[in-house]
């Protein structure tokens, strides 16, 4: 594999000997038989784990934590064929495959099917399915082109990867840091069986403070918006009003990261630290090279489904091109959106933001059929984009943080091939099961929000509110600055509804700042 042109060297912190020992050992390969095998039987398990938990709860869970230690279990099997999977990049490559697996097949592929089928358009389902797939696959690559870049850096916090890279160093480290990881362990185990979200409290303390103190404001907001201010915001469209203009000021923000533009005060003056000393190991220009193919695979992704799905038969000619083009549109920013999301706080406003893009398809006049496969693309883009990051997060910690620079891309191109073998499991899985899950009236429940929504169509009234405070969130968004994302923040907070998290995620940060004032970094260690 070929170096990316004009890299500079990158400064890390000294690494862990684990680390340092796997650096020095060859990185396996994805497609190694022993490895291969494995991977294919986890990603099954995934994608059945994602399938039941997305009709049953509406969720699905990240299961790489699963993923590293089925391969942790498998390395202690005794046996020469086994012995391999000690190896913690092999097991970054096996959790990197099932978690693909498991959003794949829940929030990306089901999801997508269901709304066409509530909509009684049973022959259309399968085109859905053709488009879901092209959809999963494209914002897979997007990831894999954009994680290092300057707009989606590796150093900042995407919490999920943190948690699995420690899991699978603990596992081979053994001592202290495994009796930490077992005590946390226990904690969250215990707090989530108090009905707490446990897993918002452990991203309180891994990402930035500004952009998770606003998402915990936004879910306590829309929690208790009608105690506080007599409306229920979410029937107001402000949440989505507020993403939709965060959104538009993000995209703008990118657009100067591509410049090469600095973007907030804050950043010039981190200038010269040792956190900012980090250099990205792909360029602004990668993140244009990425756009401008990620939006063309969507527009021939968009016609695919526009002529398979018998979309042109509903509409006008340039009607028909305005929903190609919006329908790449959608896709692309539900993806870059959910990304920065996922990136600060480890959760992700996936539904929503089709809804927004829904919402917005409603008003612009697009047929029912149109809407129902224009939702089906969006919600398919972002969960595999997030979770790729997540994974490649895992790596990059594993690989230290880009010390040799050959060793991780290479690692990075194989954690890519990882998690498209994952979703081509997720595919078949969803193939084999699908009529099953809608004959029993199983349907991930937004799907019935979706219909519903479609069914009700849109009021002109609702266009007045997603202006007004979409210019309310392009001014956080705005004052927030590209690094800290606190307006995307915001709305993500406003548009889940789920009070306990909003109190969790403040209560975690209170006593982090305690903490820190107190200890300093030490607090932290052996976390970062």
């Amino acid at each position: 594999m070929d170096l990316p042109e004009n890299r500079t060297v990158v400064s890390v912190e000294e690494n862990d000997p684990i680390i340092e020992k796997y650096l020095k050992m060859p990185h396996p390969r994805t497609f190694e038989p022993g490895t291969l095998i494995v991977i294919l039987a986890t990603s099954v398990l995934g994608a059945i784990v994602g399938l039941e938990l997305i009709v049953r709860l509406g969720i699905t869970a990240n299961t790489s934590i699963i993923g590293a230690l089925v391969a942790v279990l498998i390395g202690l099997i005794p046996g020469k064929q086994f012995s391999g999977f000690k190896n913690i990049h092999r097991q970054n490559l096996v959790e990197t495959s099932i978690s693909a697996a498991t959003f794949g097949a829940g929030n990306a592929l089901l999801l997508s099917m269901g709304t066409i089928w509530l909509m009684g358009k049973m022959n259309i389902v399968m085109p859905m399915f053709v488009g879901a797939i092209i959809g999963m696959l494209i914002d897979i690559t997007m990831m894999y082109w954009l994680f290092d870049t300057p707009a989606f850096p590796a150093n900042e916090a995407w919490p999920p990867g943190i948690a699995t890279s420690e899991t699978i160093l603990a596992a081979a480290e053994g001592g202290k840091r495994a009796l930490i990881l077992v005590g946390a362990g226990i904690v969250g185990a215990v707090g989530q069986s108090l009905k707490i979200p446990m897993d918002v409290v452990g991203v309180a303390w891994i990402g930035n403070i500004w952009a998770l103190l606003m998402f915990g404001v936004g879910l306590l907001i829309r929690a208790y918006s009608t105690a506080l201010f007599g409306v229920d915001i979410n029937k107001l469209y402000i949440p989505h009003g507020i993403m939709i203009g965060a959104g538009i000021v993000a995209l703008v923000q990118i657009t100067l990261i591509i410049k090469g533009k600095r973007l907030t005060k804050q950043t010039k003056k981190d200038e010269g630290k040792s956190e900012s000393a980090y250099t990205p190991t792909r360029s602004s220009q990668d993140i244009m090279n990425a756009l401008r193919n990620g939006f063309i695979l969507y527009i021939a992704g968009g016609l695919i489904l526009a002529i398979i799905g018998g979309v042109y038969s509903d509409m006008s000619a340039p009607m028909l091109i305005w929903w190609i083009i919006f329908a790449a549109i959608a896709a692309l920013v539900s993806e870059l959106m959910v990304g920065i999301s996922a990136m600060h706080a480890g959760w992700f406003p996936g539904f929503a933001t089709a809804l927004i893009f829904l919402v917005l398809g409603m008003l612009m006049g697009f047929p029912p059929l149109a809407l129902g496969i224009l939702v089906g693309y969006t919600a398919c883009t972002g969960p595999a984009f997030a979770d790729m990051g997540y994974d490649l997060k895992t790596g990059w910690l594993l690989r230290g943080k880009a010390k040799d620079k050959n060793y991780e891309l290479f690692g990075r191109s194989q954690q890519y091939f990882a998690e498209i073998l994952g979703a081509v499991v997720a595919i078949f899985m969803v193939a084999i099961s699908y009529q099953r899950y809608f004959n029993q009236d199983l349907f991930p429940p937004v799907d019935r929000v979706f219909a519903a929504t479609i069914k009700a169509g849109a009021q002109p009234w609702i266009w007045k509110y997603l202006l007004l405070w979409g210019i309310v969130g392009a001014i956080i968004q705005y004052v927030g600055g590209a690094e800290r994302q606190i307006g995307i923040l915001f709305a993500t907070g406003l548009l889940i509804l789920n009070p306990k998290a909003g109190f969790a995620v403040i209560v975690a940060i209170i006593i982090r700042v305690l903490i820190e004032k107190t200890y300093g970094r030490k607090a932290q260690t052996p976390m970062l």
